[in-house]
């Protein structure tokens, strides 16, 4: 609580209340310290020297962004520090923020837990497990010394050719609602009566981040980063009700879409960022920008530099994700204050907002990691809970001809099973993007995790033959006798703008497979995609199909379900459509025609629930 010469510091003093704090520290600040707090730099292009010479106030890992390949959690905690360190030994030792988007679990850290896609999530209706998720997540963020996370994306996907659509957890405004429960698993439950300020419970808990504000999931054709075009009423009524909960349990930030709204660009849009979400909605946290996001104000990217900055700060954004060219942000910026074009109170707002989530989460008490936490990086418990929201979260489309002769669940005890399709065996592809890098990987070598092959080898009876074929022919079909086959197929990996698709068709790899395996014998399909695909045309020849959406490391909790240890419980949150020439498509549109409806999901009874029946 004092500097170097021995002069009390108010500022760090916890004793002290929060607002007091932020006032000295502010009153001691010069306008260079105030512009380092609102930059965010990758660690790609940062040292611990920068971090001292221009005081940053944040840094991030982008997708795939890490120490080294297969970082270990000490090595992640020792990356942290020393940058940490690097703003502690700046003259006012303001202690930087470090954020990473773990958006399915701590997804870009080797071993750490993956879970199930917000999509998938979405068909649990499960908030309450959506809350063990966020607390698991934080402790494994924490356990590499990271406190902020880019989570999570409240987008309503109104159209799933969009390349974001897994992120989101349903077209339905009030499953999003719901799942805003994610939050306080993150942060820690927020306390009575301060609505709208930012919480996080301690160094078990981490900052929250509800993106991307607002309508990115409304675009046209799901264009991604595209433009919204609604009026305000449905604006409020589906885009906005995820950030009135968000705001309510004391989301610490809020991260401006790369969208625009009616053709304004949302990152340019000081009407609904500043007197919408920080005026009328009273949010009090920081109001962070995407991944270069004021350079995409204009038309080519960065074409305008000056105009970006300049935009971007005045319409509200507090902290810029710059996030490569430190010195070029920091002299623009610099100069449009001094020169009057942007008000010194608009970045004493950013600063304030910037160091009241900063106080808030005692980080000026606790700044550095310790290697306390990082027995929780991959726990057994986390594995356990990420199984078990793959259990709630798959969807039982068909089981059989009729309800009189169903498929499932499959019995464990037979002479020769088939597994086939490209996804049966393939880590990367059963997680999806997001995943050790931003477009994610393939294989199995990628993190630590059970295939859904490895899952149905380990649940069937010893004396069961399971046999591989990731894409038979049907000479290997005919030359041999299987009791039944699991066909697992879908969409490769993908994040983004390079998710976008106008098809929505299963690749043809996959398509080939069904009809070789479908075609000859009893077939259960699991479908491993980011959304509904095109399935119509394929469902008279399958006799069982399984939505399993991107369920993340623990391949297990599909074979749970489909041998019938535990019931098919999830709901879809999504409108299967019959052809992609009627999208978009909702639940409540007037040409409503689906092929399974919003809500929709056949169950079964658990065979071991069975078993003790029979028993009795």
């Amino acid at each position: 609580m004092v500097d170097n010469e021995g002069d009390y510091l108010l500022y760090k003093d916890p004793r002290k209340p929060l607002n007091i704090r932020i006032r000295d520290l502010m009153s001691r600040m010069t306008l260079a310290e105030k512009i380092g707090q609102m930059t965010q730099l990758d660690r790609r292009i940062l040292t611990p020297k920068i971090m001292k010479d221009y005081g940053i106030g944040s840094v991030l890992s982008g997708g795939g962004s890490v120490p080294k390949p297969e970082a270990t959690a000490r090595e992640w905690v020792d990356m942290v520090n020393e940058f940490q360190k690097g703003a502690l030994s700046t003259r006012l030792g303001i202690p930087m923020i470090y954020g990473i988007d773990a958006v399915h679990g701590h997804n870009n850290v080797y071993k750490a837990t993956v879970f199930p896609h917000n999509v998938g999530l979405g068909a649990t209706r499960d908030p309450e497990l959506v809350k063990r998720i966020g607390a698991a997540t934080a402790l494994e963020v924490r356990a590499t010394g990271i406190q902020y996370v880019f989570a999570p994306c409240i987008a309503v996907c109104r159209d799933p050719r969009w390349g974001r659509c897994y992120e989101s957890y349903s077209e339905d405004p009030e499953i999003v609602k719901q799942m805003t429960e994610i939050i306080p698993g993150l942060q820690g439950d927020h306390p009575p009566r301060k609505a709208g300020i930012p919480y996080v419970a301690g160094k078990e808990k981490v900052a929250a981040c509800a993106k991307h504000f607002v309508g990115d999931g409304g675009t046209t054709k799901g264009i991604n980063e595209n433009n919204t075009v609604t009026d305000w009423h449905t604006l409020l009524s589906i885009h906005m009700p995820g950030y009135y909960q968000s705001i309510i349990k004391g989301v610490s930030t809020v991260m401006v879409s790369y969208s625009s709204w009616n053709g304004v660009k949302m990152h340019a849009h000081h009407n609904l960022v500043t007197n919408f979400l920080k005026d009328t909605l009273k949010f009090r946290g920081f109001v962070i920008s995407d991944w270069q996001g004021i350079d995409k104000i204009t038309s080519p990217p960065h074409a305008n530099y000056t105009h970006s900055v300049l935009t971007g700060v005045q319409a509200g954004i507090d902290m810029i994700m710059v996030p490569l060219n430190h010195t070029e942000f920091i002299d623009i910026l610099t100069s449009l204050v001094n020169n009057n074009y942007i008000p010194l109170c608009r970045i004493d707002d950013a600063v304030r907002r910037i160091l009241r989530v900063k106080f808030t989460m005692g980080l000026f008490e606790n700044p550095l990691a310790d290697y306390r936490l990082v027995k929780h990086l991959g726990s057994q418990a986390h594995r356990d809970l990420a199984r078990e929201a793959v259990r709630k979260s798959l969807v039982l489309l068909k089981n059989g001809a009729n309800a009189d002769e169903p498929v499932l669940p499959l019995p464990k005890k037979a002479t020769r099973i088939l597994v086939a399709g490209s996804h049966a065996n393939n880590l990367g592809y059963q997680c999806g993007g997001w995943t050790i890098t931003w477009q994610g990987v393939e294989g199995n070598n990628v993190t630590l995790g059970t295939t859904i092959l490895d899952a149905v080898t380990a649940t069937v009876d010893p004396s069961t033959e399971v046999v591989y074929s990731e894409n038979p022919t049907t000479e290997f079909m005919e030359s041999n006798k299987f009791s039944y086959a699991i066909v697992v197929v879908g969409e490769l990996p993908y994040a983004e703008t390079a998710g976008d698709n106008l098809n929505l068709t299963i690749p043809e790899q996959g398509i080939t497979t069904m009809n070789n395996v479908c075609g000859s014998i009893k077939c259960v399909v699991v479908l491993i995609s980011g959304r509904p695909l095109v399935v119509q045309p394929h469902l008279s020849n399958i006799d069982s199909l399984v939505a399993a959406w991107l369920p993340g490391t623990q391949g297990q909790g599909v074979a749970d379900v489909l041998f019938g240890d535990y019931e098919f419980t999830g709901k879809l949150s999504r409108t299967w459509f019959k052809t992609v020439d009627q999208l978009p498509m909702n639940v409540g549109d007037s040409h409503y025609d689906p092929l399974f409806p919003f809500g929709f999901g056949l169950t079964t009874t658990a065979t071991k629930f069975q078993d003790q029946i029979a028993s009795r």
